[in-house]
């Protein structure tokens, strides 16, 4: 392998070492040797990783190298705890492997690098340090998009503890979050550590240690001396303490102090632990564009695996011969491992690549023939008869988000649910939609159920990143083995009277349509959405999806169809389920088929109503599921009329109308295709909103035309 000047100076310094007399220490040898074996380890994987990449083997260098320090987390912590690591955490990963028997943290971290289905965690998908075995939840890139979830594992822990629900791991177990200094400044970042802060600020129970693992760059933008000190220690409630990474008795001490503090006190705590970066933000960083050779040189007098040789070096453990043929023997078992994975196997088809998003059982959702038939209900009283039926079932499930437990939500539609099944299982949250998705992450990966809801569907993209880079994308990146099994309730779409703007009448969803693997579904009458919000957990429990049920605000307490006072959309329960990619046909007429979903479900009905004083006959489809598109049942009813409109209620452009009328061309439908949509524009207040939404006149006259 090429020589790096990091190597070249470890091992001329240690080679220059003159033995002196023993110092005693306050660590166990034992220990010191233990981390300085992890930290041997990871630095030569760094190093691998560079070559593989200079010989076209590798992809993926993002090094740890300068942070070998974590491996005082993995020595310390337990197997048990769950861990969500930074991207430079190599050493907590080999420290960790290290105490489970049969683990091959070597071939495990180059088999990522080389994208290799051989990769314990992502089968090739991706570089991450993750292991089932190690319950090291694997992280994506985006930056501090874990943390929430650190939280609301976190908060789970505890949560199922006092209600004697099961979990994957020890009701005394510490979650354990890592993460850069530059990280900390994100607005993720920001919202988990106030999150943090705010559950000890209520005495709520949170055993979780953060890691600010802090190297003082950003890629090539310098954190301002003291600031990360500074904000990490701020917050009420967290308690702080920094350690010197070059410092390996101190960093031991530091860690072991705060994992006994954070077990017992089940308080959140804070490591700041201050390392250094060598060999660049990765591969690809040209470091000298922004620091002289000199300044990099300067820093290797502070390498964490120089300090742990030269403390066990003065402490008699290791001679510097020892600690060079340690050091060599390590860069052999890499080498050995690198070349054996020249020809690992990789993934080869697309049905590979995608198998995560798609392996389910397709069970089919059980029909509930025992189902009370009460009186007609709203969609707004069919949703809390539901969410009343699934808590009362199931145990281990949550609902949760802003106003849903004394006020019942906005617009009512979790009423009761406090009074009923308690605080523990229905709460409040703060104002802040990353900490709700990342509590309903956290309650998912411990094994529970979480229902949470989002007030209003323009809030969601404040957050849209829990669900695309850390919900949707765990089975995938984990490769089946960590799941995230939610229902996330939304409050959404158009039409609303008296009240609105476009952050209360949003009809955006491409970005729920974009992420792979989610489903979404979307109500439209009072006797079929609680059975398709039963589907969503269905699906949640027994194939660990990602759901979102998209409900039209609109809809909530409207109670008549075509005449005000006829009551025609109050409407008892159906006992029959929702099947996942089931449609749903309204109406005998042949001439024209209208697809539509939500609000537009309504809308069409009275159009058809219309149309058919025209001579006009209309039946009417409500696609029910937006992702994936129910195509098969939508192309075997389609080719059953010769003309099809899409009522869309969303955009134009990027509505869901395209997907339709590109599905229906691509299997070749052989009748007319045309579609009316809602204008590309945000909606406005008040009465202007009619001139940018779809109406039911417009519905009309293009199933007239």
């Amino acid at each position: 392998m090429t020589a790096e000047p990091l190597d070249e100076y470890f091992t001329a310094t240690v080679r220059g070492w003159s033995a002196g007399r023993a110092v005693a220490g306050q660590v166990p040898d034992e220990l010191v040797l233990r981390c300085f074996d992890a930290q041997l380890q990871s630095r030569h994987l760094d190093f691998a990783a560079r070559e593989m990449q200079r010989r076209g083997a590798g992809f993926y260098t993002i090094g740890s190298a300068g942070h070998e320090a974590n491996a005082a987390l993995g020595l310390l912590s337990r197997v048990t705890d769950p861990a969500l690591l930074h991207y430079r955490s190599g050493a907590f990963y080999a420290a960790r492997a290290a105490r489970v028997p049969g683990t091959t943290p070597v071939r495990d971290v180059l088999a990522g690098c080389t994208a290799s289905t051989l990769d314990p965690i992502s089968g090739g998908r991706h570089k991450v340090f993750g292991n089932a075995e190690l319950n090291i939840l694997p992280q994506t890139s985006t930056i501090a998009s874990h943390l929430p979830r650190a939280v609301g594992t976190a908060f789970a822990l505890a949560r199922a503890a006092r209600l004697g629900l099961q979990c994957p791991w020890p009701a005394d177990s510490v979650v354990l979050c890592s993460f850069g200094d530059a990280s900390a400044n994100h607005s993720t970042a920001v919202g988990a550590l106030n999150a943090a802060a705010y559950c000890a600020y209520r005495g709520l129970p949170l055993p979780l240690l953060f890691v600010c693992e802090d190297n003082g760059f950003g890629i090539s933008v310098r954190t301002p001396e003291g600031w990360a000190e500074r904000t990490l220690s701020s917050y009420p409630g967290v308690s702080y303490r920094a350690a010197d990474g070059a410092d390996p008795v101190g960093v031991l001490t530091a860690v072991a102090d705060l994992l006994v503090a954070v077990r017992t006190s089940r308080a959140p705590a804070v490591l700041h632990l201050k390392t250094v970066r060598f060999l660049g933000h990765a591969g690809s960083d040209a470091e000298t564009a922004y620091r002289t050779r000199e300044e990099i040189a300067a820093d290797y007098v502070r390498d964490p695996l120089l300090a742990t040789a030269r403390t066990l070096f003065d402490r008699g453990t290791l001679s510097s011969a020892r600690i060079l043929e340690r050091y060599e023997e390590m860069r052999s078992v890499v080498a050995a491992e690198m070349e054996a994975l020249a020809t690992a196997p990789r993934l080869v088809s697309a049905a590979e690549v995608m198998r995560p998003l798609h392996a389910h059982g397709r069970r089919r959702v059980p029909d509930e023939p025992g189902l009370p038939s009460p009186e007609p209900r709203t969609l707004a009283q069919a949703v809390n008869a539901a969410l009343t039926g699934i808590l009362e079932a199931i145990p281990e499930s949550f609902v949760f988000g802003e106003d849903v437990a004394d006020k019942g939500g906005v617009y009512g539609l979790t009423r009761g649910l406090l009074r009923r099944f308690g605080p523990h299982r229905v709460f409040d949250t703060i104002l802040d939609e990353q900490t709700i998705l990342g509590t309903a992450l956290g309650f998912a990966v411990a094994g529970l159920l979480p229902i949470p809801e989002i007030q209003y569907l323009a809030y969601l993209h404040n957050a849209e990143d829990q669900l695309r880079g850390e919900a949707a994308s765990l089975m995938f990146f984990s490769d089946g083995r960590f799941r995230n099994p939610m229902v996330v309730r939304i409050a959404g779409l158009a039409y609303q009277r008296g009240f609105g703007g476009h952050f209360h009448n949003d009809n955006s969803v491409a970005v729920l349509r974009d992420i792979p693997g989610l489903v979404l579904a979307v109500p439209s009458r009072p006797s079929v959405a609680g059975a398709l919000l039963r589907s969503c957990v269905h699906l949640a429990r027994s194939e660990g999806r990602v759901c979102v049920f998209l409900e039209p605000i609109a809809l909530y307490h409207e109670r008549d169809l075509y005449d005000e006072g006829d009551g025609l959309w109050q409407e008892p329960p159906d006992s029959v389920a929702v099947q996942p990619g089931s449609v749903r046909v309204y109406g005998t007429g042949d001439d024209v088929l209208i697809v539509t979903f939500g609000n537009g479900v309504r809308m069409s009905l009275r159009a058809a109503r219309r149309l058919s004083a025209r001579g006009v006959e209309a039946a009417v489809l409500d696609l029910q599921w937006l992702a994936p598109l129910p195509l098969a049942e939508l192309l075997a009813c389609a080719q059953s009329f010769p003309r099809v409109l899409v009522v869309d209620e969303t955009r134009r452009s990027g509505g869901v109308s395209e997907a339709v009328v590109t599905a229906l061309v691509d299997a070749g439908y052989r009748g007319r295709i045309s579609r009316v949509t809602s204008r590309d524009s945000f909606v406005p207040l008040g009465p202007a909103a009619a001139e940018v939404l779809l109406s039911e006149d417009d519905v009309v006259s293009a199933a007239t035309e």
